[in-house]
Parts: C-alpha cells; sequence; structure tokens
C-alpha cells in the first residue's frame, strides 16, 4: 500500500510521508507501544514475546505513511491555495536566534505539553476503570510520574528549540559553504551515528530486547548496529539531497533489501529489527536530522526544500532494518545462545556424559580357576539385601539358587519407623542385622530379587529391604568360565 500509495500521490509529499513514518515512534509513545506489544504476547496462551511481542513499533511507522499520502493527493487535487509563498529561504542566519527566555513562555509550553500528554493518561484510565473496572493500585505514582513527564517533555522542547534546530540549521548553512561534499558526507555519518546512540528510545528498546531475548541480543552491540544503520542512511540521504534523485527510487530499493533479509534473518531478530527502524528516529535524531535535511536543500542550488528537504529521517529509518537484520544473521552463524539455552545445553551435556558413564560397561572380569582375565560389554548390578542377623543364611542360600556366585557382608544396625521416635537410645547399640552386597549380571537381578523376597517372606510378615542399582567400569569380578 505504501508503494502504491507513493505512485499516486505528490512528489511534494512523499518525503514528508516517509518522514512523518518515522517522528510518529518517539519518546512517548515508544514506552508505551512497546510495553503494549510485549504484555500482550507473553499474556496470551501460545505467543512469543520475542517473536511476536516486537512490531508494533512498525506498525506505528508505516501506517502513517499512507495516511499522510492519501491526505496529499487530496490536498493537491481538491484544495486551492490563495496564496502560494515559495518554500525556498534565501539565507539561513549563521548565529541562533536567542530564545525567548520568560516564565509566560515556560508556563504556555508547560501547559502545551500537558495538552498533548494528559489524553494519554484519560485513555489509560477509562480503561483501567471503565473497561476492566480494576483499580490502579499505585494511582499516586502513576500520577506523579505523568507530572514528571509533562516537566521534562517541555524542557527537553525548550531545550531542541534554544540548540538543536539552530545548531543544525547553521552546520547545514557551513557545510554547503565548504565546497566539499566528502564533509557534508562524513558531518551526516558523525552525525547520525553520534544522535542515535544518544537516544533514549532506543536505550529502553534495546534493554527490553535483551531482557525478552535471555542475553541472546546484546543491547549496547544492537544499538552500534542501528547507530550504524541511521549513518549510513543519512549519508546516503545527504547525497540524493547534494546531486538530486527522486526519494522513491531509493527508498523502494532498500526496502527491497529488507525483504530479502528478513527471509534470510532469524525470526527473533526481524521485529526488532523492524521496530528499531521505527525507534531511531526520535528526540535527539530528530531535530538536527531535519535542520540538516533542510538546510542543505535550501542552500544547494536546484533543491526544493519541499520536495529535497525532507526524506533523511527515512533513510534513518530504513538502514537500521537492514543492519539488525544483519547482526541478527551474524549472531546465529556465530552460534550466539541466550542465558536459558547455554543452561539447557550444559545440562544435556551433563546428562550426555552421564548417560555416556552409565553406557561404559566394558567389564573386566577373572576366570575361576585360571589366571585369566577377560573384557568385555556387558552390564552388571549390586543387589543389596538387608535382613536381621539371624537370617542371614536363608537369604544367601535363596541368593544362591538365583545365581549368585560370591557375596560382600556388612554388618548393619537400623530401626524402624516406631524407633525412630526415640532413638537416641539406641544410637550405641550393636550390630543386629546384615547388608549383603551381591553383584551380578543385570539379566540375572530380577530372579534373585523375587527369590530372596518369596524365601524370606519380606513382601509378607518377613523383616529386609531388597534392591539393586547398575555399575559401571566393574574390574575385578570372578566369574565361572560356565558363567561367560
Amino acid at each position: 500500500m505504501v508503494v502504491a500509495a507513493t505512485a499516486f500521490a505528490p512528489q511534494e509529499i512523499v518525503g514528508l510521508a516517509y518522514d512523518l513514518g518515522g517522528v510518529t515512534t518517539s519518546t512517548v509513545t515508544v514506552p508505551l507501544v512497546a510495553a503494549l506489544g510485549i504484555g500482550l504476547a507473553s499474556s496470551i496462551k501460545g505467543r512469543n514475546p520475542v517473536l511476536d511481542g516486537f512490531g508494533l513499533i512498525a506498525f506505528a511507522s508505516l501506517t502513517p505513511m499512507i495516511f499522510v499520502q492519501f491526505y496529499g493527493m487530496y490536498v493537491y487535487e481538491f484544495v486551492e491555495a490563495v496564496t502560494v509563498i515559495s518554500p525556498i529561504v534565501s539565507h539561513i542566519p549563521e548565529t541562533a536566534i536567542a530564545f525567548d527566555f520568560n516564565l509566560l513562555t515556560l508556563l504556555k509550553g508547560v501547559l502545551s505539553v500537558a495538552g498533548d500528554v494528559i489524553p494519554i493518561l484519560a485513555v489509560i484510565l477509562f480503561f483501567q476503570y471503565i473497561v476492566l473496572k480494576e483499580p490502579i493500585d499505585n494511582l499516586k505514582e502513576v500520577i506523579i510520574g505523568f507530572g514528571l513527564v509533562i516537566l521534562g517533555l517541555d524542557a527537553f522542547i525548550v531545550g531542541l528549540e534554544m540548540g538543536l534546530f539552530s545548531l543544525g540549521e547553521t552546520m547545514a548553512l557551513q557545510l554547503t559553504q565548504n565546497g566539499s561534499n566528502i564533509i557534508i558526507y562524513t558531518f551526516s555519518f558523525a552525525i547520525g551515528f553520534s544522535t542515535t546512540m544518544a537516544e533514549p528510545s532506543l536505550t529502553a528498546i534495546a534493554r527490553k530486547a535483551k531482557e525478552i531475548s535471555d542475553g541472546r541480543v546484546n543491547d549496547f552491540v544492537l544499538r552500534l548496529f542501528v547507530a550504524l544503520g541511521v549513518a549510513i542512511g543519512i549519508s546516503l540521504g545527504a547525497y540524493r539531497i547534494v546531486n538530486g534523485g527522486e526519494i522513491v527510487y531509493y527508498i523502494m530499493a532498500g526496502y527491497m533489501f529488507v525483504i530479502v533479509l528478513t527471509f534470510m534473518a532469524p525470526k527473533y531478530i526481524v521485529s526488532i529489527a523492524y521496530d528499531s527502524g521505527g525507534v531511531t528516529t526520535s528526540t535527539v535524531t530528530v531535530p538536527l536530522v531535519a535542520a540538516l535535511g533542510l538546510g542543505l536543500a535550501t542552500n544547494i542550488p536546484g533543491r526544493d526544500p519541499l520536495i529535497d528537504g525532507f526524506g533523511l529521517i527515512a533513510f534513518a529509518s530504513l538502514f537500521p532494518m537492514l543492519t539488525v537484520m544483519t547482526y541478527g544473521i551474524i549472531t546465529e552463524k556465530m552460534g550466539i545462545k541466550g542465558q536459558h539455552e547455554l543452561e539447557e545445553i550444559h545440562m544435556d551435556e551433563l546428562r550426555h556424559a552421564i548417560e555416556d558413564a552409565n553406557n561404559m560397561r566394558l567389564s573386566t572380569i577373572r576366570i575361576h580357576g585360571t589366571d585369566k582375565r577377560h573384557s568385555y560389554d556387558m552390564s552388571f548390578s549390586a543387589v543389596h539385601i538387608i535382613v536381621p542377623k539371624k537370617r542371614q543364611d536363608e537369604a544367601i542360600v535363596a541368593a544362591k539358587e538365583a545365581g549368585a556366585h560370591g557375596v560382600t557382608i556388612m554388618e548393619a544396625h537400623g530401626m524402624g519407623l516406631e524407633e525412630m521416635h526415640n532413638f537416641y537410645n539406641r544410637l550405641e547399640s550393636g550390630a543386629t542385622d546384615v547388608n549383603l552386597m551381591i553383584i551380578v549380571p543385570t539379566r540375572k537381578v530380577s530372579d534373585m530379587i523375587y527369590s530372596v523376597m518369596h524365601k524370606l517372606d519380606i513382601v509378607g510378615e518377613g523383616e529386609g529391604i531388597s534392591y539393586s542399582y547398575p555399575i559401571a567400569n566393574l574390574k575385578g569380578l570372578t566369574l565361572k568360565s560356565s558363567d561367560l
């Protein structure tokens, strides 16, 4: 739809539409939209916060491009301007105009920002109390937080007007008068990289991406790749302004690469990449980049600020998608895993090591009556029979009948459930039981335990316990050649 709208929209509106698609996702929008997406994906069954939680910012950046281009078609087709004012400004002052810094201006600014922010609070309160019918536990903190947001945004806007806007315009004028295009491209690259690294929205999204991806995405490296994409995009956008050319061809070619990389990149990075393209053009980047583009288009002969001056923000939104998906492909090739994945791999390795140890059943057996030893793959188990001393012989006979050729007898002293209630008086008692350990091939274990249990009536009124466990790496056992 963006491509189709671009084909019919007037060229004066295309660059502005692409830029507005980027500036919609800024300091206020990004935290709420990102929290909404991740919250929904975390709460809805069958959704993955990494795969499905990111991407709302991309939609919030994309659809305004369509609506603004439709608006441009309507305005240029049906609205007649009474007076046409030339957009070309012949000169930008080299010194910044002093900001009218007084109490009335500051108060108007605070009220203006409050008028923008209060509707957000109203929407949240409406859905919380009217639709969801749930109270806000920390309502006082929320209201104080919104108050701080209003003051902070107003201070930020004043700072932009006093510093970044005027500085960007002055820099653009000085760059065009320098006579070297290389300096323009170098400045565009440097300013794009540095402003992106300072973007608070990008920092917030990068940290959230690291958290949601379980550490697979490194927040600082993600910011570096996003900043690199912005730097490349603004440099290419400056090249378009200096040398001419329609923005649509640059943008469409870039999105073709985005589509190709979307199929190549790992799924978890795609939506993060799309969102990164939106959050780059926020409160720090936009003023300088917009001022740079308009300044270059104003001072370079043959350029129209309305047609050529807008569009740098669109480049700054496009190229981070390419660099972030490239980052995802690189990390995939390097085999970088998340924290839980690393723990699972470690547990799998430990599990395999245990299984390998259990599977190493190479036993070395002495052959009775000879000096020969024989090593072969055969599993053995240890059978333990714990019975009162007086029934020791019965247990040995039962085991011998089931195939036992040797036994290790260990004296023992045990207590039952009743004796455990007052066991201090019995700690020094002598051995009353025996623990018979018999090592046999695993295939004989069931018959041996069955024989002992029934001969000594362990499952009935007789006393005793019988159990077994596998043995690995058996050495030194003596068997008859007939057993082998």
